[in-house]
């Protein structure tokens, strides 16, 4: 059984309620629920995590950039 650690924070599908959880650093991010498979945004932590409100990301550049070939 993996123990949540100390920075990782519960919060549900807006379309299916499915538990999910992840690090604060992650908010604002859109994921797809592992459940119903919907897109949806990473809510911000709840207060007393040591992370203040995080802006939104705009699409998903974040899961979808790949760096270029340095040219050397």
């Amino acid at each position: 059984m993996k123990m949540m650690s100390a920075t990782e924070f519960k919060f549900y599908c807006s379309h299916c309620d499915q538990p999910l959880k992840c690090d604060p650093c992650h908010a604002g991010r859109q994921i797809q629920c592992p459940a119903c498979q919907h897109l949806i945004r990473i809510p911000n932590p709840p207060a007393g995590t040591g992370f203040t409100h995080v802006q939104p990301e705009s699409g998903r550049t974040w899961d979808t950039h790949v760096p270029k070939a340095k040219k050397g």
